[in-house]
């Protein structure tokens, strides 16, 4: 039973893999020739891909502001003007945006006092070691990965969905768009793309595995706010892949999960 639950994120993870190996064999007949000219060739994918990744925060934050709207209407709680294009883009802001600053403020200091980038690059330090150094930084390219592939609400509502009603459907369609981007990411941040598969297969299968325990606590409210902080994340990630910031992006993944302690501790005391 527990591997039912488990085989859409089973799935999603050899996805990953597959993506990830075409991605690499594409990456070495791009490299095979001149040095200059492929190394030329690799930072403007790189640079593309890193645009890609930035317009995908933006519409995932953009997403999850307009969700918190409808959320509102079909409780009967939005007072907006429909009326006025304007004063409705405006509201768009949702109401969830200071939990989404909480949020940031306090995975950050989680993060900060855990030291999470500095454990997750040592450990992508001892791979390169053991790869002597043929792959390049995997780190950069497990961290981006995992955050662009477990962070938005398909990836919780499908493992809810696999672990609750044994209904892997959502989670195949993930695995085939994340099939694709692999193949897109390895191109330009190397194997530790294909490293990631590892880290969509605990996440994704810890939420299966303990559906019905946390399912009452992750409502469509505590999905939307998880989506937010993680498509800022996203924007992070994309201005570090641009070289405009030097974010830590690793030291802020424990905002993620930090909504689904909020919102119902502010629920419970209002």
């Amino acid at each position: 039973m527990e591997q039912l639950k488990l085989w859409g994120s089973i799935v999603n993870a050899l996805a990953v893999i597959g993506g990830s190996a075409i991605g690499l064999l594409l990456k070495r007949f791009i490299g095979a020739g001149k040095e200059e000219r492929s190394q030329a060739l690799s930072d403007c994918i790189f640079k593309g891909v890193a645009l890609c990744v930035l317009a995908i925060g933006i519409t995932g934050t953009i997403k999850a502001a307009v969700n918190d709207q409808i959320r509102a209407a079909i409780a009967g709680g939005y007072a907006g003007d429909t009326s006025n294009p304007i004063r409705l883009v405006a509201d768009l802001a949702g109401e969830n945006t200071l939990v989404i600053i909480v949020s940031m403020a306090l995975g950050a200091l989680i993060g900060q006092l855990l030291n999470l980038d500095r454990a997750i690059n040592r450990l992508g330090e001892r791979v390169e070691q053991l790869a002597r150094a043929r792959f390049g930084n995997v780190a950069q390219g497990f961290v981006s990965a995992s955050l662009l592939f477990c962070v938005g609400s398909m990836t919780i509502v499908g493992s809810l969905n696999s672990g609750l009603l044994g209904d892997h459907s959502m989670l195949y369609t993930k695995s085939l768009l994340d099939f694709v981007a692999a193949i897109i990411f390895s191109l330009s941040l190397g194997i530790g793309v294909m490293f990631s598969s590892a880290f969509v297969l605990v996440f994704q299968g810890s939420i299966a595995l303990l559906a019905g325990i946390i399912a009452p606590i992750l409502s469509t409210e505590v999905i939307t706010a998880m989506s937010g902080v993680g498509s800022i994340l996203i924007i992070g990630l994309s201005l570090n892949m641009l070289g405009v910031t030097k974010l830590k992006i690793m030291n802020y993944m424990p905002a993620i999960l930090l909504p689904a302690l909020l919102i119902p501790l502010i629920g419970f005391f209002t």
